[in-house]
């Protein structure tokens, strides 16, 4: 017997969030200098899983700015990298919250509804934006993939970090946002191996994308150059292991 999917409205708050969009829009005109390379490279619909490096807590609100679509997000429980503020934002956006270092199953079901009504569900796979280099890809974007069988929309966020030390100093930050082909997660995976294996390498393929649309110096763990990677070293620890987030 198939479990049963937690249903959820979609699109929500559509007028609420119209609102929102248009806010935030009026805002990153007057704060950053926003460049959008590959636009081509939208699909005209769901259901689709759009995923991304996470360095800033900016980077869901660019989100917003930058997709045609209705966005649902999955993430934390709390922003503890984030100013309190911010807070209200989720609240009055509304996000599918997840425990760090829990199941949150019924997050991930809520989640896969969305995808199972065509939505669109945006992701940071990292799990958590306590560093300004890639790190590897927490397992739940992976098994909405291969549950819903919903393509991949990778996208790289380039230069939030310096949006408000730049206004600082007076300036608007250069942020570009590359938009990435959409691809189906472990089409090309050796059929070998097991299904713990495929979830990681699934993980590791996502952000070997995401890699690939920013600059060279952010690739973290993900880097060819034994420098950069060295540099990154530590980083790739997740923060919540062992630990369940209040």
């Amino acid at each position: 017997m198939e479990a049963v999917v937690q249903q959820i409205r979609y699109p929500d708050r559509v007028v609420r969030r119209a609102i929102m969009r248009s806010l935030i829009s009026f805002i990153y005109s007057l704060i950053m200098d926003l460049k959008i390379i590959g636009r081509e490279n939208l699909p005209k619909s769901g259901p689709l899983i759009i995923v991304s490096n996470h360095f800033h807590f900016l980077d869901p609100v660019t989100f917003i700015r930058v997709l045609p679509y209705p966005i649902e997000f999955l993430g934390g429980y709390r922003t503890p990298n984030a100013p309190g503020w911010t807070e209200v934002f989720r609240i009055l956006y509304g996000v599918l919250r997840v425990r760090r270092g829990a199941s949150s199953r019924d997050s991930i079901k809520a989640a896969q509804s969305v995808l199972e009504q065509n939505g669109t569900l945006a992701i940071f796979p990292e799990g958590g934006s306590w560093a300004t280099v890639l790190r590897p890809a927490r397992p739940g974007t992976a098994l909405l993939a291969v549950r819903t069988g919903a393509p991949i929309l990778p996208i790289g966020i380039d230069g939030s970090t310096d949006v408000f030390p730049s206004l600082g100093k007076g300036k608007r930050a250069r942020v570009t946002i590359t938009i990435g082909k959409p691809y189906m997660a472990g089409s090309s995976m050796d059929p070998g191996l097991t299904m713990r294996e495929k979830m990681e390498e699934m993980g590791h393929e996502m952000m070997r994308h995401i890699r690939d649309l920013i600059p060279s110096d952010r690739h973290g763990c993900y880097s060819d150059d034994p420098v950069v990677r060295e540099a990154a070293r530590g980083t790739e620890i997740y923060p919540w292991d062992g630990v369940v987030e209040e």
